[in-house]
């Protein structure tokens, strides 16, 4: 029985060893990391994470994985570069993480850093020009009049975007319509739609993820909003300025007509005075 009791010991040990030093460590790095970093392809909404522990120590880089918040609210100076290269996106802290599964991760990222090739040096997407049809699709998957492949949530639910929903969108997410500037383009977009790592978006779309042929039109149909939106402000920004010199003049127009007849009128005393 004794010797049963061992052996079942060993087995758990070897199962959760597995789990936490074999493949898994690959898959946690593709649910949650991948999103936002490639190993060698260059900036997504992070940084690259190839030789990233020759550009910070291995100390460091495991304090900011298991809580970057903290490190960020120290007023830490690297971070603070992140932040800045990442367009103000935080990095928030992943479900799950443990500091044996941080070491893993640095491990795993150094070990792919080293390769030649490897699969996370590019998302697995195909790309394409995007197309009118593609921006009416998109709208479409965004306000939930066609139903997600996977029956995940349609985005209005939970966020907003400029002159969609009669009631404006959810407030449970941040407004969407400058998206695809602020995670750094249409590759970082793509790259997050296919698997966000938010702590409120993963649970729900790592069940139900978006089909590869719904990221496109949502690219797109953001992409349609935030040009539109940029075009509008700049013509905002311009009518306010030229309405806000008019009406000025008309201030000051006003201002003479009421106070300037005044001052004549003092003056007029004043010199008659001064004559008598």
């Amino acid at each position: 029985m004794r010797k049963l009791y061992f052996i079942v010991l060993a087995i758990l040990f070897f199962l959760s060893f597995s789990v936490l030093y074999g493949q898994s460590t690959e898959e946690f790095f593709e649910r949650n990391c991948f999103s936002c970093h490639t190993i060698g392809g260059g900036r997504l909404t992070g940084p690259d994470l190839k030789n990233v522990d020759q550009r910070k120590d291995t100390a460091w880089l495991e304090k900011f994985i298991l809580n970057p918040e903290v490190i960020l609210r120290g007023g830490d100076p690297y971070a603070a570069k992140l932040l800045k290269e990442a367009r103000g996106v935080r990095m928030t802290r992943v479900a799950g993480l443990t500091s044996g599964l941080v070491k893993n991760l640095l491990k795993f990222i150094k070990e792919e850093s080293a390769k030649e090739k490897t699969r996370f040096a590019k998302s697995a997407l195909k790309e394409r020009p995007l197309t009118p049809e593609d921006i009416v699709l998109g709208r479409q998957f965004f306000l939930g009049t066609l139903p997600l492949t996977n029956k995940g949530p349609a985005c209005l639910g939970c966020h907003s975007i400029a002159g969609e929903g009669f009631f404006g969108g959810g407030n449970l997410g941040p407004d969407l319509t400058s998206v695809i500037g602020r995670l750094g383009g249409k590759t970082a977009l793509m790259a997050w739609l296919s698997n966000p790592s938010s702590a409120t978006m993963s649970p729900i779309y790592r069940k139900q993820p978006l089909d590869e042929e719904e990221i496109l039109p949502l690219v797109a149909f953001f992409k349609s909003k935030s040009e539109k939106n940029a075009s509008y402000m700049e013509v905002h920004d311009f009518n306010f300025m030229i309405f806000g010199f008019i009406g000025l003049i008309l201030v000051l127009l006003i201002f003479d007509l009421l106070w300037g007849k005044r001052l004549r009128s003092v003056r007029e005393k004043l010199v008659k005075g001064e004559l008598e």
